[in-house]
């Protein structure tokens, strides 16, 4: 993809995808970390080994966030990856909630019954 440094800025959507190299300069850290992050299940690599690794633009976001995570709240993986796991629950259910309080406040077809 790019040299470290060169990524600063670049958008990724979740049709983005990236090697384990890449995503480790783009979210600087080692690869190690990432083996640590895949054996927590925190990542979900297309690919069986480290070589063959590739990451979408949401394991790139997810990354980020466990990083946060781990330096802000001071969790350790396991910890991070739950927290992961309850804040893209409550995203999936306000997304939900948002759906169904849209379909609420739209006009019925009262003939329609």
């Amino acid at each position: 993809m790019a040299q470290t440094g060169e990524y600063e800025g670049v958008v990724l959507d979740e049709q983005t995808v990236l090697t384990v190299t890449e995503l480790t300069h783009v979210c600087g850290i080692s690869l190690e970390q990432v083996r640590c992050m895949v054996g927590e299940g925190i990542l979900h690599p297309r690919g069986q080994r480290p070589e063959q690794w590739r990451f979408s633009g949401l394991e790139v976001r997810r990354t980020r966030r466990a990083i946060r995570l781990q330096r802000d709240l001071e969790l350790n993986l396991a910890g991070a990856a739950l927290a992961l796991d309850l804040l893209e629950e409550i995203e999936r259910l306000r997304r939900r909630l948002d759906c169904l309080e849209q379909h609420m406040s739209s006009p019925r077809d009262i003939d329609g019954l």
